[in-house]
C-alpha cells in the first residue's frame, strides 16, 4: 500500500499568494469601475475560491499520477484546442474561448501550457534515464511537442500564448542537461527567422498580409505603437503611473481611462491608486514568490520535478516581465497577463493549479511502497 503523508502547506507560497489575493481584488474592484462593470471583483473571488478547491484536489493526488497520464492528457489538450477552431464563436475576432453556460467563457490554451509543463518534464527524465542519448533527439521531441499546440493557438490567433509555449520549453531545455552549443545554435536559428519575418513586415506589406493575415499584421502594429512611444493604451497607462508619484491616488481612485485595466493594464491600476511604494510592494511580492518555488526546485530530490519547476518558473517570469515592462513602456504590448493579479478565470484556475503541483513537489509527495 502507499505510504501516507503528513501534508505542510508551504509558508512562503500560502503567504505570498494570499498577498497577490488582496492585491487583485482590490485592483480589479477599482478596474471595474474603470469600465463600467461593478461585479468583476465578486467573479474573481469565486474564481480564487474554485482554485483553492482545486489545491486541495490535487493535493489528495500523487504528482506520479499526473505525470503518468501525460500522453492522455496532451491529446485531449490538443483535441480541444481543434474542437476551438472549428466549434468556438469569434469573440473580438478570436477563437480563444468556449462559451460554457452558468461558468462563461473559458480558454483551453491556459490549461495546455501546464500540459505542455508535465509532457516535456516526462520526456526529459525519460530521456535521461537513457544510457545511449543524444541532444538533438530531445530538442526534436520537445521542439514537436511545442509546435503542435502552437500553430493551433496560433490559428486562434493567440501570438502572446504561443511564446509562453515557446519560453516553457527552452526554460525546461536549459536545465536538461544538454550541450550549451545548442542553445547558441538555437539563438541563432531563432534570430535568424525573426530577421526574416521582420523584413517581410517592413518591405513586403502584401506578401505578408497574404500569408499571416490582416489581424496579425494589426499586431505588429501595435509593437510599433509601442517603440514610437504612441497608442492610447500605452500613452494613458504612463500618464497614470506618473501621475500617482509616491502614493498614488488612493483606493479606487483611477483619474485616467485605459482600454483592459482588468486584464493587459492591471499594474497600472494598482500603480495609479497606490504609487510608487505599492509597486515596490508588489513586485517585491513577485519576487519573494519566485525565489520561493525556485528554491523549492533546488531542494527537490525528484529531478522529474525539478524539470516542472523550471518550466513554471521560466513561464512566470517571462509573463511577469512582459507584463509589467509593456505598462510601463520598456515592451511591447503582447496581451500577456499578470499571474494572480489580472482579471480571468481560466488564467487564474491554470496558475492555482500550478500552485498545487509546487506544493506536492515541495512535500515530497511521492509513491512509496
Amino acid at each position: 500500500m502507499a505510504k501516507l503523508y503528513k501534508y505542510k502547506i508551504n509558508k512562503n507560497i500560502l503567504i505570498t499568494l494570499l498577498c497577490f489575493i488582496v492585491i487583485s481584488i482590490v485592483s480589479i474592484y477599482s478596474a471595474g469601475n474603470i469600465i463600467g462593470i461593478n461585479n468583476l471583483f465578486v467573479k474573481q473571488i469565486i474564481w480564487f475560491i474554485s482554485g483553492f478547491l482545486t489545491i486541495y484536489l490535487i493535493a489528495k493526488t500523487y504528482n506520479d499520477d499526473i505525470y503518468s497520464s501525460y500522453k492522455i492528457l496532451y491529446v485531449f489538450g490538443n483535441i480541444v484546442l481543434v474542437l476551438l477552431l472549428l466549434f468556438a464563436p469569434p469573440i473580438n475576432n478570436s477563437k480563444c474561448w468556449f462559451n460554457i453556460f452558468g461558468i462563461g467563457t473559458v480558454q483551453p490554451s491556459e490549461f495546455m501550457k501546464i500540459i505542455l509543463i508535465i509532457t516535456n518534464a516526462v520526456i526529459i527524465d525519460k530521456h535521461n534515464k537513457k544510457k545511449d542519448k543524444k541532444d538533438i533527439t530531445l530538442i526534436l521531441k520537445i521542439f514537436i511537442v511545442t509546435l503542435i499546440p502552437s500553430i493551433l493557438t496560433f490559428l486562434e490567433p493567440d501570438t502572446g500564448m504561443v511564446i509562453i509555449y515557446f519560453v516553457i520549453s527552452i526554460s525546461m531545455l536549459f536545465i536538461s542537461g544538454i550541450n550549451i552549443k545548442w542553445f547558441i545554435s538555437l539563438i541563432i536559428i531563432i534570430s535568424t527567422f525573426l530577421s526574416i519575418f521582420l523584413l517581410i513586415y517592413f518591405y513586403k506589406e502584401d506578401l505578408f498580409i497574404k500569408v499571416f493575415g490582416s489581424s496579425f499584421f494589426y499586431r505588429i502594429d501595435r509593437l510599433l505603437d509601442w517603440k514610437d512611444g504612441v497608442g492610447m493604451q500605452l500613452t494613458n497607462a504612463l500618464n497614470g503611473i506618473g501621475s500617482a508619484f509616491i502614493f498614488g491616488h488612493g483606493f479606487n481612485n483611477t483619474p485616467i481611462y485605459f482600454p483592459e485595466p482588468q486584464t493587459d493594464f492591471i499594474f497600472s491600476v494598482f500603480a495609479t491608486n497606490f504609487g510608487l511604494i505599492g509597486s515596490i510592494i508588489l513586485i517585491s511580492l513577485i519576487i519573494y514568490f519566485d525565489f520561493s518555488i525556485i528554491n523549492i526546485g533546488i531542494k527537490c530530490k525528484n529531478k522529474i520535478d525539478k524539470y516542472v519547476i523550471s518550466g513554471i518558473v521560466g513561464m512566470l517570469l517571462y509573463q511577469q516581465i512582459q507584463n509589467i515592462g509593456m505598462n510601463i513602456g520598456l515592451l511591447p504590448i503582447t496581451g500577456i497577463t499578470l499571474p494572480f493579479i489580472s482579471y480571468g478565470g481560466s488564467s487564474l484556475l491554470s496558475y492555482m493549479i500550478i500552485v498545487g503541483l509546487i506544493l506536492n513537489i515541495s512535500n515530497d509527495k511521492r509513491k512509496k511502497h
